[in-house]
């Protein structure tokens, strides 16, 4: 019995010598909760306390100098193989430098900092490491000496500096410290690297000195604070006229910026503190016609406060434009990327007409880039660019900033993930109104280069068809076909251009390129253009040709009746063309015609029936074709060669399931009962009836 169960595929085992066997799942039979339950504390306390005591190497004493010749030596071959092992790792070198420093080996020490500076000298931590350890051991010409290498590669790490500078300073070398700060001012530092120079100089009462580094600061940073703290700083030096010439200066300089505010209001409150309310108040008033309403809050607060103590409300008022300003301004504050309330605040500044406000809100506007790089969120934003264009070109009249507007639209947008053709295309068409072809092209160029598509394409082509430029037109459509050879469009665009310039041969070569295409978005529109272009060339063999081979790729129904209309039409055409010819010769040259339409009607019936037997509707559909054909050929028609092939129409129902099997109804529907059927079912009643009778016979004689 084993013997005949054994598989040889399992080297005769049985099956069940070969069932893996699971271990049975324990079944939990009281679910009850403990009586004592047990935290998560509990448990990694317990681990805690099973914890073996951490082994530590015993303290080593040595006791002579042989010994510790040993210990160095070994101590050093473990730090080399730990720096052969990870020469990258920056704190297995400072320990190395660290332990050497231990031992009083500053030579040694010193190697092996500068081999790490070989490894990374990049890392400003190493630097200020090496330096204080030579500043804590007192040699003062070592740590100059690594400081100034380390400013020299570094000069953009400020610590370095600081604590260059704080060395010298300590040591009393004031000029050698006010040196080293000329030499970090040079590479033009932050503003923390400015006041602490001037506050280096104020330590040493040196006023005008840090009078002509403020002057300075404030041309390497042009910014509110800088002026202000320059202002504060004469004014407690007590130097009024010139604290208002620096305020002055700086309203010249950065009345436009986006921090002006702050300015104002200092500039403000400094006139205020002199006791000078007018000079205030034309500052206050200044800053509201200059500054936009959405970000004067707090100026406007401190100006109702001014006009509270010192004067009416009249002045607040001339300086308010209108509630509709700030109720736009209060939106886009707290949505800044609802361009819609953009859109309408800048409509509503453009039937003020002021240009200068307009630009404002406008640049505003765009500063607020979508978060994400993703084009449904840009599609809104995009319009304010192209808005902020066209009243650059039609209200303002300035083309310079026409060009700018579109330049920075073009370089935000994130070409390599999305792009807009509108963009492209407008900026393009700006150039062309201004007659400047050589930067159309250039843009169009670009929009083909980073951001390729089918709308920048058609208008660059048709731009240089409309100025005569062929060539130019050839080497586009090769580079639209590069991008996309699918694109049947393009394909039968460039075979048109071709023919339309009575390149024969090279439309015929672009059509039979592109129908090699492996993929095609719409071959039917190709194969379609082709066979026109050899129909209206008078090439039929060449239009057979075309449908034998679109006939080996596709068996469709429109095919096949598109390859007999084209040869019915062929029988036309000659018939218009030889009304001189012989009777005899014109009526064989049309039966002939009529033949070829009849072989194609006849394959196509023969491969529905044969090949494709489920498409009864298809063949259903071609037959009427062929009827209706041989209708219009008149007298040398034969309708009854089609009319023993036409089907019945039958009606029929079909169960209509739903997604689980069920049956939901029934529908009806219409099927087709073709001859041949008809006799095969005939045949089978035949049958069926001969073997009832046989059935019978036997019966009886039984």
């Amino acid at each position: 019995m084993a013997s005949r169960d054994a598989d040889p595929s399992l080297g005769y085992l049985t099956r069940k010598d070969t069932e893996v066997k699971l271990p049975r799942p324990t079944r939990v039979k009281n679910k009850t909760p403990a009586p004592i339950q047990i935290t998560a504390e509990q448990i990694l306390r317990e681990a805690r306390e099973r914890q073996e005591a951490e082994i530590r190497p015993p303290r080593q004493k040595i006791t002579d100098s042989t010994e510790l010749g040993d210990y160095r030596l070994r101590k050093r071959k473990e730090f080399e193989d730990l720096i052969r092992r990870v020469r990258w790792n920056i704190s297995v070198w400072i320990k190395y430098a660290q332990w050497e420093e231990s031992q009083k080996d500053f030579n040694r020490a010193r190697s092996v900092w500068e081999r790490a500076l070989e490894v990374d000298y990049r890392n400003h931590t190493l630097w200020l490491k090496y330096a204080e350890v030579e500043m804590k051991n007192k040699f003062i010409n070592h740590a100059r000496n690594v400081w100034d290498r380390a400013v020299t590669l570094l000069p953009r790490v400020d610590q370095l500096w600081y604590k260059y500078i704080h060395m010298e300073e300590m040591l009393g070398n004031v000029a050698g410290a006010r040196q080293i700060f000329e030499r970090w001012m040079s590479w033009m530092p932050d503003q923390q690297g400015w006041l602490s120079y001037i506050k280096f100089e104020l330590r040493y009462n040196e006023v005008e000195r840090a009078r002509a580094i403020y002057e300075r600061f404030v041309q390497c940073h042009p910014r509110v604070g800088a002026w202000i703290k320059y202002a504060k700083f004469e004014m407690k030096n007590g130097e009024i006229g010139r604290a208002r010439n620096v305020y002055e200066r700086a309203v010249a300089k950065l009345a436009d910026e986006e921090d002006a505010e702050e300015l104002f209001v200092a500039f403000a409150e400094f006139e205020e503190r002199c006791k000078e309310t007018e000079r205030a108040r034309c500052i206050y008033k200044f800053a509201l016609d200059h500054i936009p309403k959405g970000s004067a809050e707090e100026l406007y607060k401190k100006f109702v406060a001014f006009e509270k103590q010192y004067g009416d409300k009249e002045g607040i008022e001339d300086a308010i434009v209108g509630k509709r300003r700030f109720q736009y301004e209060d939106e886009v504050r707290k949505n800044p990327l609802n361009y819609d309330a953009w859109f309408d605040y800048i409509r509503l500044e453009e039937s003020v007409g002021v240009p200068g406000r307009i630009r404002e809100v406008y640049e505003r506007a765009i500063a607020n880039v979508p978060p994400a790089e993703e084009k449904r969120y840009w599609q809104r934003y995009i319009y304010l660019w192209i808005n902020y264009a066209l009243y650059e070109e039609l209200d303002a009249g300035d083309m310079e900033r026409t060009r700018d507007v579109y330049r920075e639209c073009l370089k935000l947008i994130p070409h390599e993930k999305f792009s807009f053709a509108k963009i492209w295309l407008l900026a393009a068409q700006f150039e062309i109104r201004q007659l400047n072809l050589k930067g159309a092209r250039l843009i169009l160029g670009n929009a083909i280069g980073k951001a390729p598509k089918d709308k920048i394409f058609k208008k660059y082509i048709e731009i240089e068809l409309q100025l005569g430029n062929i060539d130019r037109c050839r080497k586009l459509y090769e580079k639209y076909l590069e991008w996309a050879p699918e694109n049947c469009y393009a394909w039968s665009k460039f075979a048109e251009l071709e023919r339309s310039l009575s390149e024969t041969e090279r439309a015929r070569a672009i059509f039979e390129l592109a129908i090699s295409q492996p993929a095609l978005d719409m071959p039917e529109v190709l194969w379609k253009a082709y066979i026109d272009f050899e129909i209206a060339e008078g090439e039929y063999e060449r239009t057979r040709g075309l449908y034998e081979r679109l006939l080996d790729r596709t068996k469709h129904l429109k095919v096949w009746v598109s390859y007999a209309k084209f040869e019915a039409s062929v029988m036309e055409e000659n018939n218009e063309g030889s009304e001189l010819q012989q009777d005899g010769v014109h009526y064989e040259e049309k039966k002939e015609c009529i033949q070829r339409v009849r072989r194609i009607f006849e394959r196509a019936i023969n491969y529905y029936r044969t090949s494709a037997p489920e498409l009864k509707e298809e063949r259903a559909m071609l037959l009427e074709e062929w009827l209706n054909m041989e209708s219009s050929f008149g007298d040398l028609g034969d309708i009854s060669l089609v009319q023993s092939k036409l089907p019945k129409k039958l009606k029929r129902k079909r169960q209509i399931t739903s997604d689980d099997g069920s049956v939901v109804g029934y529908e009806e529907y219409i099927d087709y009962m073709f001859p041949e059927e008809n006799q095969a079912t005939n045949l089978k009643i035949l049958e069926a009836a001969y073997k009832w009778k046989r059935q019978k016979t036997t019966s009886d004689e039984d």
